[in-house]
C-alpha cells in the first residue's frame, strides 16, 4: 500500500515510454510451408532449421517460459491485487509479455527452426506443471525477484537473437528484449523506492533472492542440460549473470554505499558481499574452462 503511489507513477512513465508493436510484423511469413498431418505437407527435419543448435536450446527455453503466464499473472495478481495502480500495472504487464510467446511461437514454427510437435509436448508438460512463486507471501522479495529476471530474460533474448546466425530472428528478439527492458525498470524503481522506506526489511529480501535466484524456466524438463547448452554457447552464463543482471542493479540501488542501515540489514548485506565474491569466483572457473575446452577443439580441428 505504501507503494501504490510510486506503482502510479510508475505505470505513467512506462505508459510514456512503450512503443506499441506488433508481433505479424516480426515473422517472415513466405517462408512458411505446410507440415504433415492434416495438409499434408513435409515432416520437420533438423536440417530445415536455420538457426544454431545453441540458439535452437535457448529459443525453446524462452519460449516454454513466456508459455507459462497464466501461472505468473495469477502469482503476481493474487500478490499486489487486481485493483488501483497495482491492478492495472498487473493486467498491462501480462497483455505485453502475452506478445512475446505470440511472436516466438509464430517465428518457430514459420522458419522451422525447431520440431513443432516436440515443442507442444514440452509445453504441455511444463504448463501442467504449473508455477508458483519462491516467495508467494513476501511482496519485498516477488518485486527484487522480478527486477533481476526481467534483466536476465532481456539478456538470454539479445544473446539468443545473436546467436542464432538469422537477422530476423535477432530483429525479433532484440524487440521482446526491449520489453523486458522497460519491466525490469519498473520493478527497479519499486525496489529503490523500498529502500528509503525500509531498508534493513528490503535487504534482506534483496539478499534472499540473489543467493536463491532460479530463473522461472527452471522446471522445463531437461532444463539442466539445456542451461548448459546455452551456457557453454556463451548466451547465458555465471559471468553474464553476475556482471550483466546482478552487479548493475546492486549499483543502481546504491547497495554496498548505503548508509543507516541496522542489524539485520547490515548483516543481510554482509551476506550478499560473501555471496557475489564466491559467485565471481565460480563464474571466472567456468569462462576459464570454457576457453580451454574451445582450444583444445580448435586444435583438434
Amino acid at each position: 500500500m505504501e507503494l501504490e503511489p510510486v506503482v502510479a507513477t510508475e505505470l505513467d512513465r512506462h505508459f510514456a515510454t512503450a512503443k506499441e508493436w506488433f508481433p505479424h510484423d516480426y515473422v517472415p511469413w513466405s517462408e512458411g510451408r505446410n507440415f504433415d498431418g492434416l495438409f499434408d505437407g513435409d515432416p520437420w527435419s533438423p536440417e530445415d532449421s536455420k538457426v544454431s543448435p545453441a540458439a535452437r536450446e535457448a529459443l525453446v527455453v524462452n519460449l516454454l517460459t513466456e508459455d507459462n503466464l497464466p501461472g505468473y499473472h495469477r502469482e503476481i495478481a493474487t500478490m499486489f491485487g487486481r485493483d488501483g495502480a497495482w491492478g492495472t500495472w498487473v493486467n498491462r504487464w501480462t497483455a505485453e509479455e502475452n506478445r512475446h510467446g505470440i511472436v516466438i511461437r509464430d517465428y518457430l514454427t514459420v522458419t522451422r527452426a525447431v520440431d513443432p510437435v516436440a515443442l507442444e509436448r514440452a509445453r504441455m508438460t511444463h504448463m501442467q506443471g504449473g508455477y508458483q512463486a519462491d516467495h508467494p507471501d513476501k511482496a519485498l522479495h516477488s518485486i527484487a525477484y522480478v527486477s533481476f529476471q526481467e534483466l536476465a530474460t532481456r539478456v538470454s533474448h539479445r544473446n539468443t537473437g545473436k546467436a542464432s546466425g538469422d537477422p530476423a530472428c535477432e530483429r525479433l528478439l532484440a524487440r521482446v528484449a526491449a520489453d523486458e527492458n522497460l519491466h525490469m525498470l519498473f520493478y527497479r524503481n519499486l525496489v529503490a523506492a523500498a529502500f528509503e522506506l525500509s531498508p534493513d526489511e528490503t535487504m534482506r529480501a534483496v539478499t534472499d533472492v540473489v543467493t536463491n535466484f532460479q530463473m522461472p524456466g527452471h522446471t522445463i524438463d531437461g532444463f539442466l542440460r539445456k542451461s548448459v547448452a546455452i551456457a557453454n554457447a556463451g548466451i547465458y552464463d555465471l559471468r553474464l549473470h553476475l556482471d550483466d543482471v546482478l552487479s548493475p542493479i546492486l549499483r543502481q540501488w546504491n547497495v554496498f554505499e548505503m548508509e543507516g542501515l541496522d542489524g539485520d540489514g547490515e548483516k543481510a548485506r554482509e551476506e550478499l558481499s560473501q555471496f557475489l565474491e564466491g559467485l565471481d569466483a565460480a563464474a571466472t572457473r567456468f569462462v576459464d574452462r570454457r576457453a580451454e575446452r574451445r582450444a583444445r577443439q580448435a586444435a583438434r580441428k
